[in-house]
């Protein structure tokens, strides 16, 4: 039995179930944001996450979706990348295009992947440019994110200056804990999408959702996204849920 919950004005809680009903109900969710926002306008932005929930939902949709006609209107962009080329078997593109989006009929000159590779502050000046150009209002309609055990999202991490960044959209954000650059989506982009949404599965996930929820005021970078406008929806399995339901009910 699925389970949705009011967290706050900010945040919304769904849980499916197991892992399986969990990836099922994203790639539903995300076919419906896509639809959705082709009927009111034309056309589907979209930003992926990387992670390993992601991964399985890109796999299920190339499975079960891949005949829907939003593909030939869906403009695919990413929240953060690493400081690594396309064929990297770190690079988020990678990850996505391997899972399924190279399978998808989606025309490429519609993919728009960040080039963190070489000039990092260069290529997201450029990146911001580019959602610029394509996107109406600067709203992108479903930003897909995900949670690190340390409360980070996109590459917005704990402590970095990026936290920080009030009117750029995309940032070269220096990450101290991993000493290395990242390419990130800041809170003013990420925070006007229509959709917004946190993928969570596995139990190491259930400590930090649970303090996410319960403090408002945390210092977890995953905190801050959503407004009373555009509340973060949290999809996550019943393991990830586990001590926030036990609190919510």
């Amino acid at each position: 039995m699925i389970q949705a919950f009011n967290i706050s004005p900010t945040k919304k809680l769904i849980v499916p179930g197991s892992f399986e009903d969990t990836i099922k109900f994203a790639a539903e969710h995300f076919i419906k944001c896509a639809q959705q926002s082709i009927e009111a306008h034309g056309k589907f932005f979209v930003a992926l996450s990387g992670g390993s929930t992601p991964k399985a939902i890109f796999s299920y949709l190339n499975k079960h979706f891949l005949h829907q006609t939003i593909w030939q209107k869906t403009f695919v962009f990413w929240g953060d990348e690493r400081a690594v080329g396309p064929f990297h078997s770190e690079s988020n593109y990678k990850m996505a295009m391997d899972s399924g989006f190279a399978k998808l009929p989606i025309p490429p000159s519609q993919i728009f992947r960040m080039h963190a590779e070489e000039d990092i502050s260069k290529g997201a000046k450029e990146y911001e440019a580019l959602i610029k150009t394509h996107l109406p209002n600067l709203e992108f309609d479903l930003v897909m994110l995900g949670m690190g055990e340390d409360g980070h999202t996109a590459s917005l991490f704990p402590l970095t200056q990026a936290l920080e960044e009030k009117n750029s959209l995309v940032a070269a954000n220096f990450i101290p804990s991993k000493n290395c650059w990242r390419m990130t989506l800041t809170y003013p982009i990420i925070n006007k999408a229509l959709y917004i949404v946190f993928y969570v599965t596995g139990a190491a996930k259930k400590v930090k959702l649970n303090q996410v929820f319960q403090d408002e005021q945390s210092i977890n970078p995953c905190s801050r996204v959503g407004t009373a406008s555009s509340p973060a929806l949290w999809i996550a399995d019943k393991e990830a849920a586990e001590l926030a339901v036990k609190n919510l009910l």
